[in-house]
Order: structure tokens, then C-alpha cells, then sequence
């Protein structure tokens, strides 16, 4: 219980810092954090704690941008300063927007189902927006670069996993010698394929090719440009690592791996940490899982789930409805014993760099994500990357949704220096000597080559696994 607290607190905390972070421009963090707080509390003392995080945010999101709304429509031609100000001096007064009181009325109790049914119509997440601004050089403009004024403004949508790429000043610079300024909004992989309104994007910049080619498929568009890759991996801990080198699911080397056999063998058996034999590292009560994001939103859970169910089909790519039915409970145990999970890959990754291995010993991420974290110092001496035996590459796929989009997926794919910067943030570019040249540079024992890589299923096979474990939530 007193992990799950921690989870809880740690999910509402990185939750109002992003809507801070969304909202900031119309409401002050103190009215935020207010609302948040008067959501939260109407699920005090609720003995089903997993889906609350998600309760809460997505009906926060919805006061704030009704309230929102409602504010432009009222005042005519107002400015995001204004808003802020007349919102700041609201919360001053500890006022809730009317919507939010009424919403969470002490008149008005959810019962279990009802939660329950709140629940199922959560799946779809709200985009995070981030605005990328580009970062002008220091000296005084030349004559032959275009100006500022001159930058075509270009709107894209990407895994979260690229954020970090795209909000490097270096990376914006760059582009801005092409002429181009870039706004991302980010969003799981899987939602970009099925749930995001892509018609205000000129790029669609998925984790994976399966759903690039469903994009491809929907939008009638038959380019697609794959700038960099990046495999699956797991970060844990050097203490981890031992302990289940122990247990026979770790293989120690140079580079170590993680068995996948043996760990689903684990997970079926329901096997506690404290139950492993000679642990003195992590003796908890609770049972040996990877945390991942959601299936349901995010592609690195789903190929998590590929490689999962590939190793339960007998080391056979899942495919016909009779495999995908007998794989299905198996897989499905990965996920739901994890309780609230994250929809990008960028949240578990930053709770496992933040909270050390006491809530996140087994970490699914990107192999980009490690070495990007590296080169910018927040790996610390006793955190260490596994890779999972077998593994799946991540083949990053851009979608042109239009001209610009189409000018951006030739840029990255082409120009020399952002390629360099692709494979400082991580990313295996078509040049294998970039990437070597980075993890040599900052001593990072990654696999030169990747050789036990399984293909995915396709995508409409994927999609019913998933659509699989996501019944078995309920």
C-alpha cells in the first residue's frame, strides 16, 4: 500500500506539472494545483487507487479548457497576459471555475461502476503541446541566412521520446538555416495512429513503422522517411542486474542481456522479489514485473508486447487468430499486475532516473533514452542498461502530411548535422560511426550489433493483441 501511495503521489505530481506547463499561459500554477487538488479530493478514501491520477487529470483538462473557452468568448480579442492576470487574481479569492464545483458537488458521490465506466472511456489521452522555439545565434544576422520573420512555421506530431531531440536549441538552429521553425505536440505512437486529429499536422513521427503505414494508409500519403532507429532496452540497476543473474534471467557480459523465457516463466509463477533466492539487494513483497507505459497508447509497451508474445508463441512472429487467443493471458499478466502505467515512454523513464530502484527496479524504455541521459549526465554509477534476448528495433517513421512535412522528413533523413545531433540524443542514424563515436566518447556499453532482433507482427495483429490485454484491464 505504501507503494502504491508513492506511485499515486509521484503520477498526480508530474501530472499538474504538465498541466502547469499546458495551461500556464491562460491560469497561474497556484489555480492549477487548486483544481487538482479539489478533483483529488472527491476520491478520498476510494479503495480502487490505480486509474485515480487518470480521473483526475482528464477532468481537470476538461474544466480548464472549458473555462478557458468560455473566458474568449466573453472578453473578445483578449490576450493570453490578461487571462492570466484575471485568472491569477481568481485564484487569489480560492475560487473554482462553476464548472468544477458543480462537477464535484459534495451532492455527488461516483459509485464503483460508474468509476468503472469512467474509466473504460479514458483510453484516449489528451496530446501534450510543447512549443519549440528556436534559438537565434549570438551573433548578428548575415545577410545570406534567412531572418527570423522569413522561418516557415512547420507543425508536427511525435513520439515522446523525440522531445528531447526536438527541444534541443542545436537541433533549432539548424533547422533555421534551412528556413524552417518546427512546433511539436506529443503524444503515444498507437494514439497518433488511431486516436489524434491529424489534420493540423504537416508530420506524423511515430515510434514504429506499423503505425506509420496505417497513417500512410489512412491519409492516402505513400512517402515516409525513417531518420534513425533505436532498439528495445531495459534499464535497471548494477544490484538488480545480480540478483537476477542469479535466478538465470540475466546473462552478465560486456554487454549484459535480460532472458526473455525465464522471466515470463517468472511472471506466470507470480514470483516475488523477496522470494528470489540469496537477495539481500531488493527483498520487497511484490511481484518481478518491467514497468512499461500503456499498450493501449504507447508503442514501446507494444513492442514490449511483441517480444512477449513471440517468445510465448514458441519463438514463432504471432499470427491467425488461434495464436493471437492462446498468447493473450500470458502477455496479459505483464501489464495488468502493474497497476497505473504512464502513456508515454518518457514518464517511467523519468521516474526511474528520479526515484531510484525502490518503485522502478525493471524499466521497458528506448535504447536512445539511456544514451541520452548519459551524455547529459543524469545516469548515475549504478544504473545500467539491459537488453532484452530477443529484442525488436524501433524504426522511428516520419509521415509527410503535406509539403513542409515533407521537407522536414528530407532534412533529418539528409543533413549531416542533424543526423549527429540524432545520435547524440541516442538514435542509431545510417551512419553506425556517429553512434559509436557518442557512446565511446561518454563510456556507455551498448551492443555494436544488434543481432537476436525479431520482426514485428503487423499491425492489425497487433492491435488485437492489445485490444486483448486491454479486456483483461476491465
Amino acid at each position: 500500500m505504501v507503494v502504491d501511495t508513492v506511485r499515486e503521489e509521484q503520477a498526480i505530481r508530474q501530472m499538474t506539472e504538465r498541466l502547469v506547463e499546458n495551461f500556464g499561459g491562460t491560469y497561474s500554477p497556484e489555480y492549477i494545483e487548486e483544481v487538482v487538488g479539489a478533483a483529488r479530493r472527491r476520491f478520498a478514501g476510494h479503495p480502487v487507487r490505480t486509474f485515480i491520477p487518470i480521473l483526475v487529470e482528464r477532468y481537470v483538462r476538461r474544466q480548464l479548457a472549458a473555462a478557458g473557452e468560455v473566458a474568449d468568448a466573453s472578453s473578445g480579442p483578449d490576450t493570453a497576459r490578461t487571462r492570466r492576470a484575471r485568472h491569477k487574481a481568481e485564484s487569489g479569492d480560492r475560487r473554482l471555475p462553476a464548472a468544477v464545483r458543480e462537477t464535484w458537488s459534495a451532492n455527488k458521490r461516483f459509485a464503483p461502476a460508474a468509476v468503472a465506466a469512467v474509466v473504460a472511456a479514458l483510453v484516449v489521452v489528451t496530446v501534450v503541446t510543447v512549443a519549440l522555439a528556436v534559438r537565434q545565434p549570438n551573433s548578428a544576422p548575415q545577410a545570406a541566412g534567412p531572418g527570423v520573420s522569413s522561418l516557415a512555421l512547420v507543425r508536427g506530431v511525435v513520439g515522446s521520446e523525440k522531445m528531447s531531440f526536438f527541444q534541443d536549441p542545436k537541433v533549432a538552429e539548424v533547422l533555421a538555416r534551412n528556413g524552417v521553425k518546427v512546433e511539436v505536440d506529443a503524444a503515444g505512437s498507437r494514439e497518433i495512429a488511431t486516436s489524434v486529429d491529424l489534420g493540423k499536422y504537416e508530420f506524423a513521427f511515430p515510434s514504429s513503422e506499423q503505425a506509420a503505414e496505417r497513417i500512410q494508409r489512412q491519409r492516402n500519403v505513400n512517402a515516409k522517411y525513417i531518420p534513425f532507429s533505436s532498439p528495445m532496452a531495459i534499464a535497471t540497476f548494477k544490484p538488480i542486474a545480480d540478483l537476477l543473474a542469479k535466478s538465470g534471467v540475466v546473462h552478465q557480459g560486456p554487454v549484459p542481456t535480460f532472458d526473455m523465457a525465464p522471466y515470463l516463466r517468472m511472471v506466470g509463477n507470480n514470483t516475488r522479489w523477496d522470494q528470489l533466492g540469496d537477495n539481500t539487494a531488493y527483498s520487497v513483497r511484490k511481484n518481478v514485473l518491467i514497468s512499461t507505459t500503456d499498450p493501449r497508447s504507447s508503442n514501446s509497451a507494444a513492442m514490449y508486447l511483441a517480444i512477449a508474445g513471440y517468445v510465448a508463441n514458441n519463438n514463432t512472429i504471432v499470427q491467425g487468430t488461434s495464436a493471437e487467443q492462446d498468447v493473450i493471458p500470458t502477455v496479459s499478466r505483464l501489464f495488468v499486475g502493474q497497476g497505473y502505467t504512464q502513456n508515454s515512454s518518457e514518464g517511467p523513464f523519468d521516474a526511474y532516473l528520479a526515484a531510484g530502484m525502490g518503485p522502478t527496479p525493471l524499466v521497458w524504455i528506448y535504447e536512445s533514452q539511456f544514451v541520452d541521459a548519459t551524455v547529459r549526465g543524469q545516469v548515475k554509477p549504478d544504473m545500467t542498461l539491459l537488453y532484452p534476448s530477443p529484442t525488436i528495433l524501433s524504426r522511428h517513421t516520419l509521415v509527410p502530411l503535406g509539403e513542409e512535412g515533407d521537407r522536414i522528413g528530407r532534412l533529418l533523413s539528409t543533413d549531416p548535422d542533424l543526423q549527429r545531433l540524432a545520435a547524440e540524443h541516442g538514435f542509431r542514424t545510417g551512419d553506425a560511426t556517429q553512434f559509436a563515436k557518442v557512446t565511446t566518447e561518454h563510456n556507455i556499453p551498448v551492443a555494436s550489433d544488434l543481432i537476436d532482433v525479431i520482426t514485428t507482427p503487423t499491425f492489425d495483429t497487433l492491435e488485437r493483441l492489445l485490444d486483448g490485454v486491454g479486456k483483461s484491464y476491465n
